[in-house]
C-alpha cells in the first residue's frame, strides 16, 4: 500500500502542473495465467483477479499520457518429476505493475474507442512457500515489463463513464526460481504473455 500511495501522490503532483483534461480510471478484471515448461516439467501461474488505477492527462486532443498501477494476486504451481511429480502449489504470488504509457482515442463523443501501450516494472513477490517442495524462501524480483491495451470508454455524463478493455502484459524473464531442498534444483525463466480483461469507471475532469 505504501508503494501505491507514493505512486498516486507523484502522479497527482505531476498531472496538476500540466494539461487541462485529467482522467482517473479505477478498474477490476480477470487475468489469465501462464505456463513455463522445462523438459517434461513446468511452472504455472494460475488465473487471478486484478485491480488497478490509471491516471492520465491529455497532452494533445485525443492523446493521453498515463501512469498505471496494477496488482495481481495469484498462485505459483509446479510439476517436476524429481521434486513434485503431481502438480502442487509452490507459493502464493503477488505482482505489482508500475507502468508509464500513452493512450490514443479514435474519436470524441459518448463512445470513445482507444488503444494504448506502456512500459515500466513489475515486482514479483512470492510468499507462503510449500516447505515440502522447497527448503528455502523465494526472493522477490523486479523485472522490466511492457503492456498493450484496447477497449472503449462509454461516457454516461461529461464527467463519468464506463471503461471496458482487454489487456496484454509482458513481464520479461517472469519466472526465475530455484526449487528443491537447501535451494538446489532447477531454474527456468522466459518472457511470457499475460492476457485478460477489465472494466471500471472513468472520471474525466476538465480544469477549465
Amino acid at each position: 500500500m505504501k508503494k501505491l500511495s507514493l505512486f498516486i501522490l507523484m502522479a497527482l503532483l505531476s498531472f496538476s502542473a500540466i494539461g487541462q483534461v485529467i482522467e482517473i480510471t479505477p478498474s477490476y478484471g480477470y487475468q489469465f495465467g501462464a505456463k513455463l515448461g522445462y523438459g517434461p516439467n513446468y511452472l504455472k501461474m494460475e488465473d487471478s483477479g486484478q485491480f488497478g488505477i490509471t491516471l492520465g492527462v491529455e497532452t494533445y486532443t485525443g492523446l493521453m499520457a498515463e501512469l498505471t498501477y496494477i496488482n495481481m494476486s495469484s498462485e505459483l504451481r509446479i510439476r517436476d518429476v524429481v521434486f513434485s511429480p503431481i502438480e502442487s502449489k509452490l507459493a502464493d504470488l503477488n505482482l505489482d505493475w508500475f507502468l508509464v504509457g500513452a493512450t490514443r482515442y479514435f474519436k470524441e463523443g459518448k463512445v470513445r474507442p482507444f488503444v494504448g501501450a506502456s512500459l515500466g516494472l513489475v515486482v514479483v513477490s512470492p510468499s507462503n512457500e510449500n516447505n515440502t517442495i522447497i527448503g528455502n524462501s523465494l526472493d522477490s524480483t523486479t523485472r522490466f515489463a511492457f503492456s498493450f491495451k484496447s477497449g472503449v470508454n462509454i461516457m454516461l455524463t461529461d464527467v463519468i463513464g464506463l471503461n471496458l478493455q482487454g489487456n496484454l502484459y509482458f513481464p520479461v524473464n517472469w519466472a526465475g526460481v530455484y526449487v528443491g531442498p537447501g535451494g538446489a534444483g532447477i531454474s527456468t525463466g522466459s518472457t511470457v504473455i499475460l492476457g485478460g480483461f477489465s472494466c471500471g469507471l472513468v472520471f474525466r475532469l476538465d480544469k477549465d
